[in-house]
């Protein structure tokens, strides 16, 4: 098994917290990854329709089963929306640390039924699919092109699936079916157009109104599967930087997708030549360093510090990341070689915080690292290192 980087946060919650409650999009490893770090603890699926009846016929005596030993890992919690209820009274009267373990792929429902039972009471994580550093080594170091059009679900590697074959699949039984559970989807062909349409604008700021003409869809509607799709962790919303600096801002967010390999198979894209060769490619590579910033920080337990900048007449950072009370500006750049402007937002955006000067980063698709006067220019491959993951 590929060790997860956020193994040791979990372990370290279960000495903390009675109950952790690990989110994330569907096969992104949560079940492997629980069951690895608590073998001890019994473990139930929801999916399975005994189990859940049993769950819903009779809580306590299912909860009472799941303790009969060190505790328990329940998979799809968010099946019995009552069942926090039950186990918010339990870890009152028994305090004991890591008893239960709860995982769902559907945080909006999950969610709102444990923050109503069990705030206090429960750890919270995320586990989106693998980052570079977690799948790749040293010594395997596969083509830019590879890595946007493979993605990163975990079962592409462990079973070596075609990306294609995988994400059509993905797509078919998990995200379409999971989302006709949160809302009513009354087309299913409207909401594949919708999403192939989220691809097509990943990396770009969001114009819900452009998106809904697109789709033949009400902007309320738009809005609305927008939000689902970002609670189901398929896609992440850059929010512009807050601080004004005098400055008349851009307030609508960025669209990414979380998995490159996700999207370009929305885009059509079935190799890795596809990829090379598309007008989206750069879109993709920014997606691609974007995610892997997300995943950084829910790695190690924290929300993302993330925005973008950029004002009204142009000017614009890919990234800022809040750190240490300091603001690193990042661009992100896909090709190999850099043209000598390439410190030219992050060196805007450090004349209006001075704060940031010498901090900036250019993450682009090349193989070296280099340091430099304005900052560093980081290859893809060492992004999350320099960046602290």
């Amino acid at each position: 098994m590929i060790k997860r980087f956020l193994t040791p946060y979990l372990e370290k919650y279960a000495k903390s917290y009675p109950v952790i409650t690990l989110t994330g999009p569907r096969q992104s490893g949560k079940t492997t990854l629980c069951r690895a770090v608590f073998p001890d603890h019994k473990y139930f699926s929801l999916e399975d329709l005994d189990t859940r009846r049993f769950a819903q016929d009779d809580p306590r005596a299912f909860l009472a089963e799941c303790l009969r030993g060190k505790g328990a890992v329940i998979d799809e919690f968010q099946k019995v929306p009552d069942l926090p209820s039950y186990i918010q009274g339990m870890v009152d009267q028994d305090k004991h640390n890591g008893r239960f373990i709860l995982t769902g792929s559907q945080q909006f429902l999950l969610m709102k039924n444990v923050s109503q039972s069990l705030a206090g009471r429960t750890a919270l994580g995320t586990l989106l699919p693998f980052s570079y550093q977690e799948i790749y080594s040293p010594d395997d170091q596969p083509s830019l092109d590879k890595v946007l059009y493979t993605g990163f679900y975990p079962r592409i590697f462990d079973q070596g699936l075609s990306p294609t074959e995988a994400m059509r699949f993905y797509v078919n039984l998990y995200v379409e079916r999971d989302f006709r559970d949160m809302i009513e989807i009354r087309n299913l062909a409207a909401f594949e157009i919708f999403l192939k349409q989220c691809a097509a604008r990943t990396g770009q700021i969001l114009n819900i109104s452009g998106l809904a003409n697109d789709c033949g869809l009400s902007p309320n509607t738009a809005r609305s599967w927008i939000s689902v799709l970002e609670a189901g962790q398929i896609i992440y919303l850059l929010r512009p930087h807050y601080k004004n600096f005098r400055k008349r801002l851009i307030k609508s967010p960025k669209l990414y997708f979380l998995d490159t390999g996700l999207a370009a198979f929305l885009l059509d894209m079935k190799d890795e030549t596809h990829v090379k060769n598309s007008p989206l490619r750069g879109a993709l590579f920014e997606t691609l360093v974007i995610s892997e910033v997300v995943k950084g920080f829910y790695n190690r337990g924290e929300l993302p510090p993330m925005y973008y900048f950029r004002d009204n007449v142009g000017h614009e950072v890919d990234l800022l990341i809040e750190q240490d009370r300091a603001v690193i500006p990042v661009e992100i750049k896909a090709g190999t070689t850099l043209r000598e402007d390439v410190f030219k937002g992050v060196d805007y955006y450090c004349g209006l915080n001075r704060e940031s000067q010498g901090k900036g980063v250019v993450v682009y698709g090349g193989d070296e690292n280099q340091k430099r006067t304005r900052g560093r220019i980081v290859s893809f491959r060492s992004a999350g290192k320099v960046l602290g993951f």
